[in-house]
């Protein structure tokens, strides 16, 4: 291969890696889409993109070589003419020869060098990471002036990447049995020091690599540092070999199957999978906010830096400058053009990820005393309720429990959560037609879903709304490491963190607390983020936890014991801490009462801090009491009796409390005299303190995950994956001092529920009416998350996963199942119409398209597909469960809801019609009407509105949407909006609108 061949072959490999070419036998996410164009785009790429730095030098060599001749022709005429022999003419050979090799087959390969160097620099495994390079091994960081600045590798990048793909991987096979991929911990260096030498990569456990249980297969890796020298591929072909020796051959059948490729014909199931895990967990962490302006600054910084050597130009020789500014003309022309290619797919990807994403589903949990006695006949009779109930509740060891159940026995027992995912649609508008006011009786709303979008999909609702944000974010240690990519642990994190910190500082309230737990190890990382969001001036102080020693730092030294809880507000000025209530030994002690509060009388003396006026005569004023009257006074009258008289050497006494203050408290009824013991006494109302301050250490047992948390949360669910689940009490605390009765607290990183059962038990112990928003990406949403609610509303107290009682609580809340990113991608197709073929075979615009449009302009119908809103009941998208596609419905009414931030008051199911009432942020009324167009025409319509007494013209609402066109009467509300709105141009709008991101 010649030397031009090798360099053209390494620019297009890596304009193949950049462009997701190189994996073919991938069918998810961006790669199913590429996949789709892979012929057409790598023509693109070889035979017209790249080619152009050929014709671009050309034009230049041309000119050249014109020039040459005609210099050339000009001295042979002029040297014959002087009668010398031109042949034998020195410089006459050298024109000649520049003649000959005036080709630009060199200035090609140092372009496509460059080329090369260039995005492979930015580029690797799936990502652009901004590393500028000043020369080798020195980097250069962008800066503004600022006074502290911030950065990190992906700090300009979205992370996507969740524990969720990387730590679960299952698979059906055709047999309908299971085969799930799950990661062991990884071996790590000592006290959990990362090697930093080798990028880590999945391989096949050393021991156990495999476990049958009933109809699920599991198999075990480790994701640890490896030497670069191990390659992937490798490590999971090994892995293959060693599972077909391993395996029992009852799985070994359906593994073996064939599943081809056109690169490997000889491909199985199990090399299929052990590829699709591998990769979707190698590639594709991030993506980038703006490649197209990054990567532009970055080529000129190139050309400055890499291309332009003004010492290595011979100034003298016109040709060497001549020649490096066409490698710099066609390196730009080329470079610019990719990189416009590269920003399409990235850009694309991210309006992708901002997108808010589809409610899958919406279900209530209803305890049954708020619910009419009307449904207890179908729900007793309900075989899916009952079972869940006696999963849950153990119902099947109660008193009068029956199969099928009675309605007496759901009377006796009111605070059985009712799920509405066992019944049908109708049934539940039916009940939820009953609730009056329906969001404000909802005191929690769970959400399974990546975090990110659960924030966006509530940004318009819950703006300013918030009073508490606890979060318990992975520690990035031990048990509770965070998954990164190769060296970029720390990165990867503060990415993972920045913009969900970001959306909920929104989403707080002015008086709002941000309450943060981290230990050691990011806690240093933590605090400068505060400052890339811009609240380190915010703080509001650090809770340190005291837990048993964990070993993650020097075990030579000192070892962990410690967790901190940092502390943010809006406000930091106002924000008002709670004070912990007195003990109730103490607080026995104020039996008395008047209109202000509890009080106590104590001696008036005391409170000056001095036992008695014998032990410092000289601090005191005397104070004249009349006994018939009971007048108190700090001035000598007839009559009266002295308390305290004065010294025969002193003339005047003063009080710890100055006669203006013992005035006051006098006026305000706070202080009478009695006689006790033959002594006259001056007694202070002393009133109840407000509390107990908290501290910034909180010490015990109860505040230890592995000492209060785990024991807790096993008695409540047995044989639950969560090894430290989060201290109740310390949590519930942390929600307590930062609180009053009626707050919102959110938790978007959820786990095993823990804040939620906080909020419960505060309510419980104060009447308070506190709301929680919960939100976890895991699978184990259903496993433990949900169901943890759901049984301490029915019971305080558990043990071995069974009720201690019954001292439940009347409780509703909400949960949500959100579309996720990766189902996004899974549901594109890319459709081409015959005005874009013609577009294509325009030489002027092809360019153009493909550098810009086919992407965004192909995907548009399956993207937001109009006919879902014709026919919005019953519109199903693919949503991955258990890494299988299942079609799944759409619950449109209730994304709408939240793109539009709507506060439901009521909801309900009218003659095929769903009918939406509430209001919104700004106060505005709102009315929702949805239909089938198919069924329901637009006369039907106008007949259900007069019917309904809807009137456009009256005062009633502000705001009505309407999905389809319709003939309704409208008003204008202003010079730009209508009162009657479509709900298709509103669903539209707000589904991709980016503000404030």
């Amino acid at each position: 291969m010649t030397e031009q061949n090798e360099a053209y072959t390494r620019l297009i490999n890596i304009l193949k890696e950049l462009f997701q070419l190189d994996q073919a036998d991938l069918d998810f996410g961006i790669y199913r889409i590429m996949n789709q164009k892979r012929e057409e785009i790598t023509d693109f790429l070889e035979n017209r993109l790249v080619a152009q730095v050929k014709t671009t030098l050309d034009e230049h060599a041309d000119k050249d070589k014109d020039k040459l001749k005609e210099e050339l022709t000009n001295l042979e005429k002029t040297l014959r003419d002087a009668g010398v022999d031109v042949d034998a003419n020195e410089k006459v050979q050298t024109l000649r020869k520049q003649v000959l090799q005036a080709d630009t087959t060199e200035l090609q390969n140092t372009t496509f060098s460059h080329l090369t160097n260039f995005f492979k620099r930015y580029y690797k495994d799936g990502d652009f990471i901004s590393q500028r390079r000043y020369k080798d091994d020195v980097y250069a960081i962008p800066y503004q002036g600022e006074e502290v600045k911030l950065h990190w590798a992906n700090h300009d990048q979205y992370y996507i990447k969740t524990s969720e793909y990387f730590k679960n991987y299952r698979f059906k096979l055709r047999n309908g049995k299971w085969v799930n991929f799950e990661l062991r911990e990884a071996s790590t260096e000592q006290n959990n020091n990362k090697a930093q030498n080798g990028e880590r990569k999945f391989k096949l456990a050393e021991e156990n690599i495999y476990r049958e249980e009933g109809d699920t297969l599991t198999i075990y890796f480790t994701y640890e540092p490896m030497s670069k020298k191990k390659k992937q591929d490798k490590l999971m072909g090994d892995a293959f070999k060693e599972l077909k020796e391993e395996l029992p051959s009852a799985w070994l059948t359906e593994l073996l199957q064939p599943k081809p490729t056109k690169k490997d014909k000889n491909r199985t199931v199990l090399q299929k999978h052990l590829k699709d895990y591998t990769a979707r967990n190698t590639f594709d962490y991030f993506i980038h906010k703006d490649l197209g302006k990054f990567l532009r600054r970055e080529l000129d910084f190139y050309v400055k830096n890499e291309i332009l050597h003004i010492d290595d130009i011979d100034l003298d020789k016109e040709e060497s400058y001549r020649q490096a500014l066409q490698v710099i003309k066609a390196f730009k022309k080329v470079g610019l053009k990719i990189i416009e290619f590269l920003a399409q797919l990235e850009d694309f990807q991210k309006k992708l990820w901002l997108k808010k994403k589809f409610v899958l589903q919406s279900d209530y949990c209803i305890t049954l005393d708020r619910i009419d006695e009307e449904f207890y006949k179908e729900i007793a009779a309900n075989d899916k309720q009952r079972e869940e109930w006696v999963n849950l509740y153990a119902i099947d060891e109660l008193d009068g429990y029956s199969k099928p159940l009675t309605t007496d026995f759901l009377k006796e027992n009111p605070f059985l959560m009712v799920d509405t995912q066992f019944f049908g649609r109708e049934w539940k508008y039916k009940v939820l037609a009953t609730i009056d006011h329906l969001d404000e009786q909802t005191g929690g709303l769970m959400i399974n879903s990546e975090n990110f979008q659960a924030l966006k999909l509530l940004a318009e609702k819950l703006k300013d709304k918030v009073d508490l944000v606890y979060i318990d974010p992975p520690y990035n240690t031990g048990g509770s490491e965070f998954i990164y990519k190769n060296e970029y642990q720390h990165s990867s994190w503060l990415t993972m963190m920045l913009d969900k910190l970001s959306l909920s500082w929104k989403l707080s309230n002015d008086l709002a607390s941000h309450a943060i737990c981290i230990d050691d190890y990011e806690v240093s990382n933590l605090d400068l983020l505060t400052k890339q969001v811009g609240i380190e001036e915010n703080y509001l102080g650090t809770l340190v936890l005291e837990i048993k020693p964990s070993g993650r730092t020097n075990d030579n030294f000192l070892s962990t014991s410690h967790e901190y809880v940092l502390h943010y507000s809006k406000n930091p000025s106002e924000k008002e801490i709670t004070f912990f209530p007195l003990k109730d030994k103490k607080a026995a002690k104020y039996k008395y009462e008047d209109d202000i509060s509890k009080f106590k009388w104590r001696d008036f003396l005391r409170t000056g801090g001095y036992s008695t006026p014998e032990e410092r005569p000289n601090s005191y004023y005397p104070i004249y009491f009349d006994e018939e009257s009971g007048n108190i006074t700090t001035k000598k009258r007839e009559g009266y009796i002295e308390i305290f008289p004065l010294d025969s050497n002193r003339k005047k006494r003063v009080w710890r409390k100055t006669i203006p203050s013992f005035e006051e408290h006098l006026k305000a009824g706070d202080i009478k005299v009695e006689k006790r013991n033959e002594q006259w006494k001056v007694l202070l109302k002393d009133r109840i303190k407000k509390g107990t301050r908290p501290k910034s250490v909180w010490v015990g047992a109860k505040y230890d995950a592995s000492s209060h948390g785990t024991k807790l949360l096993n008695h409540i669910m047995p044989n639950n994956i969560f090894s430290y689940p989060k201290s109740l009490y310390a949590t519930k605390d942390v929600v307590y001092i930062n609180t009053d009765k009626n707050s919102l607290v959110l938790d978007y990183f959820a786990g095993s529920a823990t804040t939620g059962h906080a909020v419960m038990n505060l309510n419980r112990e104060d009447n308070g009416s506190r709301n929680y928003i919960l939100v976890e990406m895991g699978e184990y949403f259903k496993r433990v998350t949900k169901p943890r609610i759901q049984k301490i509303v029915f019971s305080k107290d558990w043990k071995n996963g069974k009720p201690v009682d019954r001292e439940g609580i009347s409780h509703m809340f909400k949960y949500l199942r959100l579309e996720g990113y990766e189902d996004t991608l899974n549901n594109l197709k890319l459709n081409r119409t015959e005005q874009q073929q013609g577009v294509l075979e325009s030489d002027e615009l092809s360019e153009e398209y493909y550098l810009r449009y086919i992407l965004e302009v192909e995907s548009r119908d399956s993207l937001m597909n109009t006919e879902m809103f014709k026919r919005p009941f019953g519109y199903t998208i693919e949503a991955t469960e258990h890494n299988e596609r299942v079609e799944t419905e759409v619950d449109l009414v209730e994304t709408f809801n939240y793109l539009i931030g709507l506060t439901v008051e009521s909801m309900q199911m009218i003659r095929e019609y769903v009918v939406v009432t509430g209001h919104n942020n700004e106060g505005e009324r709102i009315l929702v009407i949805w239909r089938d167009t198919e069924k329901q025409s637009n006369q039907d319509l106008e007949e259900f509105v007069d019917k309904m007494e809807f009137n456009p013209h009256d005062s009633e609402f502000d705001l009505i949407y309407v999905n389809g066109d319709n003939n309704l009467q409208n008003i204008r509300k202003d010079e730009e909006t209508w009162k009657v709105r479509l709900i298709e141009e509103e669903f539209h709008k707000r589904m991709f609108e980016t503000e404030g991101l």
